[in-house]
């Protein structure tokens, strides 16, 4: 049975041999690398399973190494860890924002470096049994034909980034770097007004795409993206979505599709707030929540008043208002934070 292979990158000889003694004692295969220029020629010629490395070196940096890392396709999705001696959290955010899974500062003991490494191995494995079963999906939903399976070839070499409830993914104004897929989670896409309120455009659940306006028009984002739960996401980069677009027309097909509904489902919002109530409004957008919920869960929504309010365009006292009303009449419940669905019907066929 072939080792699982693991590459430290470290200019500190003590450092380095202590650490592949101790893989190597847990049955790791180790490969070692002096200095950053070195590490990137390994990694690119073995592809380890997993890469420690050290951020102050010399020739080339740890950020250097995983920026490099990041632009081969073939080393994008290795799991990567800096063990540092870099102890702040500038260094560390700088770190996770590049794309490290992982951040062990020095010094560090056996247990601690065991557990990360076995963490990112055993997450790496789940994701990967994750993500065939979401492209089996994606190609059910896509004809197969081969710009699909060329997708399909580059979501899977693509490394996974996760990010929290929150966290921002892009903000509007910055440079369109790709098209995003949720594989799991929710991303949640707004403008802000003049004013400050926030207006959601767009909501994301798995296997779906957002980003894709900018990308086509090739402009900066016009939105601003954040995760509304923790959630992972895949960023298909421009470079490769413009060749996929190009050569393929059943991918440009498909994503003119997908572009042409959330255009149509932004129409339809603009019509709720100039035509209909704040109640029939707030059915609506329950409405629309249930319908995004998988077939078979209970249809308890996990959402906050603010992004009720985002989404349809009130204040927040106002969705408090109708919720009340709505649970007087027996249409919803409350449980906490979440809201249960008791009668969709009447929430469609609400009156303005």
């Amino acid at each position: 049975m072939k080792k699982i292979q693991i590459l430290i990158i470290e200019d500190n000889d003590d450092i380095r041999e202590s650490t592949a003694e101790i893989l190597e004692l847990a049955n790791y295969e180790v490969l070692q690398a002096s200095n950053g220029r070195i590490g990137v020629e390994l990694a690119g010629t073995h592809l380890p399973d997993l890469i420690l490395c050290d951020i102050m070196m010399p020739e080339l940096d740890g950020y250097g190494v995983l920026y490099l890392l990041n632009k081969n396709e073939r080393t994008a999705a290795t799991p990567f860890i800096f063990l540092t001696a870099k102890a702040e959290r500038l260094d560390m955010r700088k770190g996770m924002e590049m794309g490290a899974d992982d951040y062990l500062t020095k010094p560090f003991d056996d247990v601690e470096l065991m557990n990360a490494i076995e963490s990112r191995l055993s997450k790496k494995e789940k994701q990967q049994h994750f993500y065939s079963q979401s492209l089996e999906k994606l190609s059910a939903l896509f004809s197969n034909t081969s710009g699909m399976q060329e997708l399909e070839k580059i979501i899977a070499a693509r490394k996974v980034r996760a990010i929290k409830k929150k966290q921002i993914v892009y903000y509007e104004g910055d440079n369109v770097s790709g098209v995003y897929l949720v594989m799991q989670g929710k991303v949640k896409t707004f403008k802000l007004s003049e004013d400050g309120r926030e207006l959601l455009t767009g909501m994301y659940g798995q296997e779906e795409y957002f980003g894709i306006t900018s990308l086509l028009l090739n402009a900066p984002y016009t939105e601003t993206a954040e995760a509304m739960e923790d959630s992972t996401v895949c960023m298909l980069p421009k470079d490769l979505m413009e060749d996929l677009l190009h050569r393929y027309p059943d991918v440009a097909r498909q994503f003119i599709e997908i572009l042409s509904n959330n255009l149509q489902e932004k129409e339809e919002q603009l019509l709720q707030l100039a035509y209909h109530s704040v109640r029939k409004r707030m059915a609506e957008v329950l409405a629309r929540l249930c319908k995004q919920e998988q077939e078979g869960t209970e249809l308890t929504l996990r959402i906050s008043r603010d992004n009720l309010a985002a989404m349809a365009g009130m204040a927040t006292e106002t969705v408090s208002r109708i919720l009340s009303d709505f649970k007087d009449e027996g249409i919803i419940e409350r449980k906490g934070s979440q809201i249960v669905i008791l009668d969709q019907i009447r929430l469609q066929q609400m009156k303005n």
